[in-house]
């Protein structure tokens, strides 16, 4: 890609995912099964919109299959995957339609909660939409009306999987072919918490004396689908919780309310203020111990500590019948931990107000702590709604 972010005053180049390689496989394979001829160069138009022009390499023409690879280029974003090949072999199947698996250095979905459920490969949803969409105008543009079969590999993904966390989420034999957006963009963390401060700036230059804090979108889409507020309201603070807390604290905000997905926010109860999974992952140690601390029998803690996401851990806490005792002993180590964390940064007679709302996109409103509600009030005041 020639195309560039600045960063701190750096030039850094994007790069494009494994969704986009498998996508671009893909099409290129399809059209020379198609059509018979050879493909060197393919285009493809990823979800943020940027088109991509790739070399397609390694190509092998079978009598009723293709297969052919593209090269992962992360840019300038440090990552495992940069520079492995990502193969698709598409073939004629009888059956119609067209069916995405997965081959060797792929993962396997071994535990609930995930993109995908147990058995599938791990080809996230929007990878597998691109790999369709693009499939379809091919056939499309063929005039074949048949089945496809799609066959995804990365030869290096069983090695390059170690060295992620897929193994402990449940996700073994390789790793995931991922990408929301077809596009990596690198990004420093202290230009992402420059950002952070700017938008919160604006805010308190606005006259706001309350702050609403999420991690990301899904945050945004909760405070808009689950509270029926504006999503402009909220500061995304990304992995930098502890961070959006003292540049709160440090603007004068005389409190801040923080919604968050519970696999963010429970690691908070575990004073895990930076939450990338870089620092580790705590989640279903801090929910296993929890709902143990509420007599749930030692196998059903085991199960929960093997939990791939939050969601699987909140489905066997609601069988158990704990699930309230034990998100509500979550929610008030959450409120503990951000009380401390505001505390710290408070100058002598500087007072902070924490709060947080825990959600699921599964199961909605988990937890809250004891002064989110009486926050969001004044959040609302603030705004006029």
């Amino acid at each position: 890609m020639k195309e560039y972010v600045t960063v701190d005053g750096k030039e850094l180049r994007l790069g494009y995912t494994t969704g986009s390689c498998a996508a671009a496989a893909s099409k290129a394979a399809a059209i020379m099964l198609l059509t018979g001829k050879e493909v060197q160069l393919i285009r493809l138009l990823t979800p943020k919109g940027l088109e991509l022009e790739l070399e397609v390499e390694d190509i092998t023409t079978e009598k009723d299959a293709v297969s052919c690879a593209i090269r992962k280029d992360s840019g300038d974003d440090p990552d495992v995957t940069h520079g492995a090949l990502v193969y698709s072999r598409v073939s004629f199947t009888d059956e119609p339609g067209i069916h995405i698996d997965g081959g060797i250095g792929v993962g396997r979905v071994t535990k609930p909660g995930l993109d995908q459920p147990v058995g599938n490969a791990a080809i996230n949803s929007t990878p597998r939409r691109m790999i369709r969409e693009n499939l379809e105008e091919v056939m499309e543009m063929t005039s074949y009306e048949g089945g496809l079969e799609v066959m995804i590999s990365i030869p290096k993904g069983v090695e390059l999987a170690k060295k992620t966390f897929n193994p402990r989420l449940g996700i073994e034999g390789g790793i995931s072919v991922i990408g929301t957006t077809g596009i990596v963009e690198p990004m420093s963390e202290k230009a992402l918490t420059d950002t952070i401060m700017v938008e919160l700036r604006q805010k308190r230059e606005l006259g706001y004396e309350y702050a609403l804090l999420t991690p990301g979108n899904y945050g945004s889409e909760f405070i808009r689908d689950g509270l029926g507020l504006d999503p402009e309201w909220a500061v995304q603070t990304s992995n930098f919780i502890g961070d959006s807390i003292d540049m709160c604290v440090k603007l004068g905000f005389k409190g801040a309310l923080l919604i968050g997905h519970i696999g963010k926010l429970v690691k908070i109860a575990g004073n895990m203020m930076n939450t990338h999974s870089k620092y580790g992952d705590c989640r279903m140690e801090i929910l296993g111990s929890a709902a143990a601390a509420f007599g749930v029998k030692p196998e059903t803690a085991e199960y929960i500590l093997g939990c791939a996401a939050c969601d699987e851990a909140v489905r066997v806490l609601r069988e158990e019948g704990i699930d309230r005792d034990t998100l509500d002993l979550v929610s008030s180590r959450i409120e503990h931990n951000l009380d401390s964390r505001a505390f710290k940064a408070c100058e002598e007679g500087q007072e902070f107000e924490t709060g947080a709302i825990m959600f699921s996109k599964e199961y909605g409103l988990l937890g809250e702590t004891g002064r989110a509600q009486e926050l969001l009030g004044r959040i609302i005041t603030q705004y006029g709604k």
